[in-house]
């Protein structure tokens, strides 16, 4: 099994010098972590809602370059490729990357939400966007009450936002 520390080491040096992606993804992952743990994720969810958090921005370089826009669409067509190449030289399980590749194809898709880690992964992405955003608390409402399901996710995004 992979750990998430081997992970997190791979995706800081894939994105090195970019502290502000390295930092986003932390973010994505603590709070990942936190709801999935608080909704009782078995381990296999959380191992792959874990690693999936951590590469969910992984193709935004990619995105940039060959786009020249970061936009969510562009990110989820580059990273699958990226976080494969990964996961596959950390001698992941192939269950756990198909998975986690799915995820990060989807991370900006909010409709056919087929399960507990995807769920969890929208609402910590967008837990930390909403406040490197700047969004306003009348955006911050719109997508609660469009996107957020987890008891956990929606008490997190309240604590945090007071919405």
């Amino acid at each position: 099994m992979t750990s998430i520390e081997q992970v997190i080491q791979k995706a800081i040096a894939f994105d090195h010098g970019d502290a502000r992606r390295i930092h986003h993804f932390l973010k994505v992952y603590a709070y990942a972590d936190t709801i999935g743990r608080l909704e009782g994720l078995p381990a296999d969810q959380q191992d792959i809602l874990r690693t999936a958090a951590v590469l969910h921005d992984i193709g935004i370089h990619a995105a940039e370059e060959k786009y020249g826009s970061s936009s969510g669409k562009y990110q989820e067509i580059e990273g699958p490729a990226p976080a494969r190449a990964i996961l596959e030289e950390l001698g992941a399980d192939e269950k756990l990357i198909d998975r986690v590749c799915f995820l990060i194809a989807h991370h900006h898709t909010y409709d056919g939400i087929d399960g507990l880690d995807y769920q969890i992964l929208l609402e910590a992405d967008f837990l930390v966007n909403a406040y490197e955003d700047q969004l306003k608390p009348e955006a911050i409402a719109t997508f609660r009450d469009k996107v957020f399901r987890t008891p956990s996710g929606l008490q997190l995004l309240k604590d945090t936002y007071h919405v």
